[in-house]
């Protein structure tokens, strides 16, 4: 369990052609990768997330299938985290958010993703 000064949270990441590491579990070869850029994968989350938010789909379900981060395999669930664990963007958005919010788009160095705060 998250201590005080740690949180939780899941997170769906799609990579792009600007990602540090163009290759995933889902692509290993990054072909996919290479040819998405960070304006489709931005439209690709976002269409995602909207889901989500109104109920058509389940975080966690969409996240094992879409998902380009290991993390898939737990529904996204990343564990617990403290500060300096993450890059600064992705922490940022994670502390911001409270247990059980969604956040928009977050930027980082991995690619695209959203961000669901579990504790």
């Amino acid at each position: 369990m998250a201590s005080r000064d740690q949180v939780k949270a899941s997170h769906i990441l799609i990579k792009h052609q600007g990602s540090r590491r163009k290759a995933s579990w889902k692509d290993p070869e990054g072909k996919i990768i290479m040819t998405t850029t960070r304006e489709a994968a931005v439209e690709q989350l976002k269409s995602i997330r909207e889901d989500i938010v109104s109920g058509k789909a389940n975080f966690e379900d969409v996240a094992t299938r879409v998902s380009d981060c290991s993390s898939a395999k737990r529904g996204g669930d990343l564990g617990p985290f403290g500060r300096g664990q993450m890059q600064k963007p992705f922490e940022e958005a994670t502390y911001a958010l409270k247990v059980g919010d969604i956040s928009d788009i977050v930027d980082t160095d991995s690619g695209v993703h959203i961000i669901k705060r579990t504790a």
